[in-house]
C-alpha cells in the first residue's frame, strides 16, 4: 500500500487532496456526489464576522482555459456558522479547515478567537488574498507590512494549525513566504486567484459588475507551479499547491515542485468527484512508479 499522509506540524492529514475555499461549499453540498471524508480535508467557504451579501451579479465570467469570479465573499457570518454550520461539518471524519476573512486585523484576530474555541476544527487558513473585496482581503497580502502584523496577531490569539493563503498578485511572493513563516504560521497555501477581466465587445461592457476579478482554473497552472517552486525552496514549513489542477497528472507536477498537499478548485464545478478522481490517480502514479511514499515525490525535481 502507497503511503499518503502528511503532516502539518503535528496535525496529521491521511493524504494530501483537499478541496480550496470557495469551491466547495461547506461539503454538505457535495455528499451526493462523493465521500468527504475520505479527502485529506476540506476548506470551507470563507467566513466573516459579519454576514456579506457579496459582490451585484453577474459576477462570474468564463474566460479561455479558466474562469473569473468576483462573488466578494458571500456567506453569513460567524454566528451562523457556529449555530448551524459547525454541527453539521463537524462529523466529517476528515480535517475540515476555515478560511476567514476581514476587512480589518481586529476582525481575523476576532475571528480566529471564535473558531479556536471550536473543537473541531483543526486549522484556518488566513485568507490575505481575495481580491475581489473593497477593503482587507488582497490589501494585507500584497504589502510585506501588512502581511506581518496581521499573521502575527491571529498567531498572538490561535493556538492551533495556521495557514496563511498567499496572493500572486505581487513582485515576490517568496518574501510574504518568509514573512509567513516567521510570523509564525505553520503552513502557506498557493496561489490564490490571479487578477484579471473580460470586456463583453458586444455590450461593450465588462463581464463582471466589479470590472476586474479572480482568475481560476487551468491558465492558472504555469504561474501557481513556479510560485510554488519558488517558495518550497525557501521556506521549511509545509507548502500546499493552489491553481488550475484539473486532473492527477496537474497534482503531481505540484508535488514534484515541492508541495506537501494540493487544493482542487474550478474542477468541482466541473466535476463533482474531480477530487476524489485525482486522489486515485496520484495512487496510481506512485505504484507506477514504484514509490511506497508520497514523501519521496515531494520537491523531487531538486534533489
Amino acid at each position: 500500500m502507497v503511503k499518503l499522509g502528511f503532516n502539518i506540524g503535528d496535525l496529521h492529514f491521511n493524504n494530501p487532496v483537499m478541496t480550496a475555499s470557495g469551491t466547495f461549499g461547506y461539503g454538505s453540498e457535495f455528499e451526493d456526489f462523493l465521500d468527504i471524508s475520505k479527502l485529506g480535508g476540506i476548506i470551507v467557504k470563507g467566513t466573516t464576522l459579519e454576514p456579506r451579501e457579496g459582490n451585484a451579479t453577474p459576477r462570474m465570467a468564463e474566460t479561455h482555459s479558466g474562469m473569473l469570479n468576483s462573488v466578494g465573499l458571500q456567506n453569513r457570518g460567524i454566528d451562523y456558522f457556529e449555530k448551524h454550520i459547525y454541527p453539521r461539518i463537524s462529523k466529517y471524519k476528515t480535517n475540515v479547515i476555515v478560511n476567514i476573512n476581514g476587512s480589518y486585523i481586529k476582525d481575523y484576530v476576532a475571528l480566529a478567537e471564535r473558531i479556536n474555541s471550536l473543537n473541531k476544527i483543526p486549522a484556518i487558513e488566513l485568507n490575505i488574498s481575495c481580491p475581489n473585496v473593497k477593503m482587507g482581503g488582497m490589501a494585507f497580502g500584497t504589502d510585506p507590512g501588512s502581511t506581518r502584523r496581521v499573521t502575527k496577531a491571529v498567531r498572538a490569539v490561535y493556538s492551533k494549525k495556521l495557514i496563511v493563503k498567499l496572493s500572486p498578485n505581487v513582485t515576490d511572493i517568496v518574501e510574504f513566504a518568509r514573512i509567513a513563516e516567521e510570523e509564525g504560521a505553520d503552513s502557506v497555501s498557493l496561489i490564490n486567484t490571479l487578477l484579471g477581466m473580460a470586456v463583453d465587445i458586444n455590450e461593450m461592457k465588462p463581464f463582471l459588475s466589479t470590472v476586474t476579478g479572480g482568475l481560476s482554473g487551468p491558465a492558472l497552472k504555469p504561474v501557481a507551479l513556479r510560485m510554488v517552486w519558488q517558495v518550497a525552496r525557501t521556506v521549511k514549513i509545509p507548502v500546499i499547491g493552489i491553481g488550475g489542477i484539473m486532473n492527477a497528472d496537474d497534482a503531481i507536477e505540484f508535488f514534484l515542485a515541492g508541495a506537501s498537499a494540493i487544493q482542487v478548485g474550478t474542477a468541482s464545478f466541473i466535476d463533482p468527484q474531480a477530487s476524489i478522481k485525482i486522489l486515485e490517480g496520484i495512487t496510481q502514479y506512485l505504484e507506477r512508479k514504484g514509490f511506497s511514499d508520497i514523501s519521496e515525490i515531494v520537491g523531487y525535481i531538486n534533489k
